[in-house]
């Protein structure tokens, strides 16, 4: 019998792992969206895995920053002028319309979580597609507005829920399930001068 412990714990692991499998096989994949770039200069993101977050711009959303030799920002970073990002103009995530506009004065202390809501802007696609910004500032556009991909539309801040300046994406398809952020690299190419 002790012989049999190693079969019997093989056996259950083959079963185990073809069961995830086939849970893999049978789920539907992640939607995704493909946007414009929200800033000119380099930036990397942190993305929200499914199921991370439950509401619908957070879950699979994207936060945002400009590093530069791998840091976010200068100095000591006390001061939300010290983050590369911090102020920089923010780009229309593809041609649109303003959805929705929610405005929030009170800039965060770098370090300190801020109280919700963040300043942030929803964009709807022709095909129903809404992306939406948060942690802005100087929004230049108005609900019912049309965007082009690529205008201007606001500044990155430090609001909301948020210990330092960054751009949260999100985005949801037409039925409100939420898609990956994906960024046109063609687009991205053009703003920096390398096509």
């Amino acid at each position: 019998m002790r012989g049999c412990a190693p079969l019997i714990l093989t056996l259950v692991s083959v079963v185990l792992a073809g069961r995830l499998e086939a849970q893999d096989a049978a789920a539907e994949p992640i939607g995704a969206v493909v946007i414009h770039p929200f800033i000119a200069p380099r930036y990397a993101c942190t993305e929200h895995y499914e199921g991370e977050l439950p509401y619908a711009f957070d879950a699979l959303g994207t936060d945002c920053f400009v590093t530069v030799e791998g840091r976010s920002y200068r100095t000591d970073g006390r001061s939300n002028s010290d983050y590369y990002v911090f102020g920089e103009p923010v780009l229309a995530p593809f041609d649109g319309v303003v959805e929705k506009v929610v405005i929030n004065p009170v800039v965060n202390q770098p370090g300190t979580l801020g109280e919700p809501p963040a300043t942030l802007i929803v964009f709807r696609r022709a095909d129903g597609v809404r992306v939406m910004y948060g942690h802005l500032d100087s929004v230049a556009v108005a609900e019912g507005d049309s965007v082009k991909a690529g205008g201007r539309v606001a500044v990155v801040s430090n609001n909301g829920v948020s210990r330092g300046p960054h751009v949260h994406v999100g985005a949801v398809d037409a039925r409100g399930d939420p898609v990956q952020i994906r960024w046109d690299l063609r687009a991205m190419a053009r703003l920096r001068g390398e096509r």
